[in-house]
This record gives structure tokens, sequence and C-alpha cells, in this order.
């Protein structure tokens, strides 16, 4: 079980993990060691190393193996739990396991953390293509125009609450995949893309995260002074 420590002062740096269990995680720490606000980057593989980060990333590769070894390895229910309330962002394979409901699983289906409120529909991109580089525009428009790397990814088929905000969308069609479909999202302290931030020289994408990620936590800090 993860034990939540209590934050008595408003933070001003992270420690975060990047799941490291399967997939492109150690791209993901090379990036966050970039950052000031950053006091730690360490890849996790063990609930007690979970329990030590204020933050986490769970990084794109096969959705599928990555639930099972993280069960396999007693962390798939630390998992649940962490996302329920620090701050987590799921690339690809990490967004299909953030969502509530994944269509276009193997057979046997797909285990799922949950939490974000959408249905993802999986390798929407197709298995046969497995590199797609296109552009992302959030929602402030053009201004804001992203590289992004899709592999073999997934899509946001369906936003089921209004608490799920949009961020991005491609910006050009991709085989059956629309122009404007939805690849990034946003759910309180859970964040979401489809594509691969960490394989562009961008780091702008991590930036976010962090600094959603000190925003929760201060805000979790607010409410806990609040209490004490």
């Amino acid at each position: 079980m993860v034990q939540v420590t209590k934050i008595k002062e408003s933070p001003e740096k992270l420690k975060v993990g990047v799941l490291a269990l399967q997939g492109a995680f150690i791209e993901h720490i090379h990036i966050l060691q970039r950052f000031p606000q950053v006091s730690l980057a360490i890849p996790i593989r063990t609930a007690d190393q979970l329990s030590s980060v204020d933050a986490l990333i769970i990084p794109g590769g096969e959705s599928t193996t990555i639930a099972l070894v993280a069960e396999r390895s007693g962390l798939l229910e630390p998992l649940r739990e962490f996302v329920e309330s620090k701050p987590t962002w799921g690339t690809c394979a990490g967004m299909i396991l953030l969502a509530n409901e994944a269509t276009q699983t193997k057979q046997g289906g797909q285990k799922l953390l949950g939490g974000l409120d959408i249905t993802v529909t999986r390798n929407k991109f197709g298995t046969q293509a497995p590199l797609h580089i296109n552009h992302v525009t959030t929602k402030s428009g053009n201004d804001d125009v992203f590289p992004a790397v899709f592999i073999r990814a997934p899509i946001i088929s369906r936003i089921n609450s209004l608490d799920v905000e949009v961020l991005a969308r491609l910006e050009h069609t991709i085989g059956d995949t629309d122009a404007s479909a939805i690849v990034a999202v946003r759910q309180g302290h859970l964040f979401a893309t489809a594509f691969h931030p960490e394989l562009t020289n961008d780091d702008r994408i991590h930036q976010y995260f962090v600094s959603l990620a000190l925003e929760s936590l201060r805000k979790r800090c607010r409410i806990i002074q609040q209490q004490i």
C-alpha cells in the first residue's frame, strides 16, 4: 500500500518518478533533469520507490505488458492508489492505462489504472506504420504548435465528463485519423498525451507537466494546512 506523506510546507521542487517496467522511460528522466523545479528524477519499479515521489510519468511502451508486469510485481494496486490523488502523466501506453475505458484491446481485455474519464482506442494510428511525425495545436490556437511523434498510438475517442479538459488536437490528418482529433487532455491532477514529447527536442510539454504537478501539490498543501 502506498503511504502518502502529508505536506506541511508549500513545495518549491518536485521528486518525479518515471515508471520503468517496460517502454521508453530513460528519455523522460533525462529531460526532467534539466529543470530546476525537479530535485530528483528516478525510475520506478517498486511500491517503496513509488511512495517516495511527488509525481509520476507513465511512459509509452506496450500497455498490456506494462499492466501485466505491474500486477506480477505487486505494483498495480499501489499505482491505482497513487493516481487517485497525485500528479500523473501518461504518454501513449500510459494514456491507455490512465483511461477509464479502452477499446480494441487484446483478447482477454486490458487492465487499467483508471482516473481519466475518457475512452481511448488502442493502435488507432495503425500497427503497420510504426512512426508518424505530426504537429499538434493547443487550445490557445496556432501560437502554440508542438512537434509530435506517434508510435502505434492510441487516440482519445470519447470524452465522458465535463471535468476533462481538451488540451491539444492533431493539426493534420494521419491515415484515417482526422485532423482535430483529440490527442491531449487534463482532468485535475491527471494529464495524458497520445504522442511522445520525450522523442523530440521540445521540452515544453514536460515543463507543462512539472508546472501542473507543482500546482496540484500546492493545492493539496493548502487543504492540509487548513485542516491542522
